[in-house]
């Protein structure tokens, strides 16, 4: 077997090659997993942001809920004043089930909240997409009542401006064209 002499350089090369190659992949590791962080850290300050907004949102939505329980309780007293026993029996359990669901909102936390509206999701599907369907022809029906509302209002505003500007023009200007007789022929002004 016949020894070829080696060339230094060319070893030194593919080791500064290898050793290069390892830093590059080194930092690449290194950014990757500070980019990692980065986006946990995002994502757990917009978990906290959310889960504030849905325990002040629920808390308030809650309070209105008991109040509206607290109301309803009243419509049925008088309801029973009035004899009506029948209709204030269905009042007194809308509004015990407004209470509880008021209290409910009220003492659970953000995360609570979310983690039972995820479950009832997982649990009903078709409940939850039934409960969207008509919550959006609700919110549609609301847009196109209040779109309708706008709209005359314009119209009305728009109307009630050019009345205005009728009324208030006054007497024809000298340079306006306006219909009158000569006396010279016969007419009268």
């Amino acid at each position: 077997m016949t020894d070829y002499p080696t060339n230094p350089s060319s070893e030194a090369s593919a080791t500064d090659q290898a050793s290069t190659t390892e830093q590059v992949k080194d930092q690449v590791r290194v950014k990757a997993q500070v980019a990692q962080d980065k986006a946990r850290g995002t994502l757990g300050q917009a978990r906290g942001q959310l889960r504030d907004q849905v325990d002040q949102r629920s808390t308030k939505a809650g309070e209105r809920l008991a109040g509206a329980g607290a109301d309803a309780r009243s419509i049925a007293e008088e309801l029973r004043r009035q004899g009506k026993d029948a209709p204030a029996r269905m009042v007194d359990q809308v509004a015990g089930q407004a209470e509880r669901l008021g209290d409910y909102l009220i003492d659970a936390s953000g995360d609570r909240v979310l983690r039972d509206v995820e479950d009832f999701a997982r649990s009903k599907p078709w409940a939850l997409a039934a409960g969207g369907l008509v919550l959006g022809f609700a919110g549609s029906r609301f847009l196109k009542a209040s779109s309708s509302r706008r709209h005359r209002s314009y119209d009305t505003d728009r109307f009630a401006a050019d009345t205005d500007q009728a009324a208030h023009a006054g007497p024809p200007t000298s340079g306006s064209v306006t219909s009158t007789v000569d006396p010279a022929y016969g007419g009268s002004p």
